[in-house]
């Protein structure tokens, strides 16, 4: 009998992207991202000391390069063996991604490649929220669920055990920003229906919170 976390993988590895069809398959962008830091960064410590909430973001782009740490650091894959993450999950149903809502469209993170792909060519960003800030920010990560990988559970219960993993998720965010010079917020006043009708989310998936990335102002 194949326990939770051997058919966890197994779905996992069998997923499609995130998104409905948005754009015909020879249109699709992909990007594959730098490979992932393994050294530098402060002393957890100092980014602890460091880690807080900026609203007020530089216009200056967010270079290939940080993009990739910041993503793996989020929820990538750090041992590659197992496909586990750097953040838990609960029961291991690892049901949460992350798109990124860019000037040059959304994108959807695959983890297990380290790759991105973009799945609208249009800018969403100032759907992303409710604040002043998110239209004009470089980065707007948006943080889907998919409820058919909590298996077990109610309606309710699914959305608990989503929103705490988001929480570490977000958190890991925090401190790769406060490591790195980056300013970020994480936010629960988004549009979640209308903006899961723009990614053409499935039914079954949901949008948990949003994040904000760039470089802090002045």
């Amino acid at each position: 009998m194949l326990s939770r976390r051997a058919v966890n993988l197994g779905i996992l590895a069998t997923a499609g992207l995130a998104a409905g069809p948005t754009l015909a398959a020879a249109e699709l962008k992909t990007i594959d991202l730098p490979p992932p830091w393994k050294d530098g960064g402060k002393p957890l410590a100092q980014a602890v000391w460091a880690r807080r909430s900026v609203r007020e973001f530089a216009d200056k782009p967010v270079p290939i390069e940080t993009l990739s740490n910041l993503l793996w650091t989020a929820c990538g894959v750090n041992r590659p063996a197992t496909a586990d993450r750097t953040v838990p999950s609960w029961r291991h149903a690892i049901e949460s991604e992350i798109f990124v809502a860019a000037a040059d469209g959304a994108w959807s993170y695959d983890a297990r490649a380290h790759r991105l792909t973009q799945v609208l060519p249009d800018d969403i960003r100032v759907q992303t929220g409710m604040q002043d800030y998110v239209g004009s920010a470089p980065l707007d990560l948006v943080y889907v669920a998919d409820g058919d990988r909590l298996q077990g559970v109610s309606a309710d219960e699914k959305r608990l055990w989503a929103f705490t993993d988001v929480g570490f998720i977000g958190q890991n965010v925090y401190l790769y920003c406060a490591s790195e010079g980056l300013a970020t917020v994480f936010r629960g006043s988004v549009d979640r229906a209308r903006l899961a009708q723009t990614l053409r989310l499935p039914a079954a998936k949901f949008i948990t919170c949003a994040q904000t990335v760039g470089y802090p102002r002045g």
